[in-house]
């Protein structure tokens, strides 16, 4: 596979991983607020959000992050000289602190998915905030990457 091609399909992952991290724990929110709502409510809204959630981190966002792991491999076995780059050490530390934020929300998936409430609402919403700072920093990294001194 040719370097623009892999490059191509880099993008397109990394956008649909965002997106999933974006929207699952805005589904998060949804859950545990639902876990307060009166027992009828919470029949109702616990197994259709966590049917969302399910098809969401098992059929997008889990998939989209193995893909842009491996294509990201690639595009650093194809291009070796990134890895001399100050600019590469500080976006993959970016992206080392984004799969760490993966990891953190599968173990609050699988928590919500058994009905154990982790986190409040408004701390999740904090949350959701660290997955922009990091996609923040890689886009800027990238785009700059020429124009700052190192």
């Amino acid at each position: 596979m040719d370097y623009l091609t892999l490059k191509a399909l880099h993008i397109i992952f990394v956008v649909t991983w965002f997106a999933g991290l974006f929207y699952i724990v805005r589904l998060f929110i949804y859950q545990t607020e639902a876990l307060e709502k009166p027992e009828e409510e919470r029949k109702i809204l616990m197994p259709q959000l966590s049917l969302m959630a399910k098809r969401l981190w098992l059929g997008i966002t889990w998939p989209s992050a193995i893909v842009t792991l491996i294509v990201g491999s690639f595009l650093l076995i194809s291009q070796p000289s990134w890895l001399k780059l100050p600019f590469m050490h500080i976006k993959l530390s970016f992206v080392l602190l984004l799969y760490i934020y993966h990891f953190v929300c599968h173990r609050m998936y699988t928590k919500l998915q058994t009905g154990q409430k982790t986190w409040t609402s408004n701390g999740l919403r904090m949350w959701n905030e660290l997955a922009t700072l990091c996609l923040v920093a890689i886009v800027f990294l990238i785009v700059l990457q020429n124009t700052l001194d190192w």
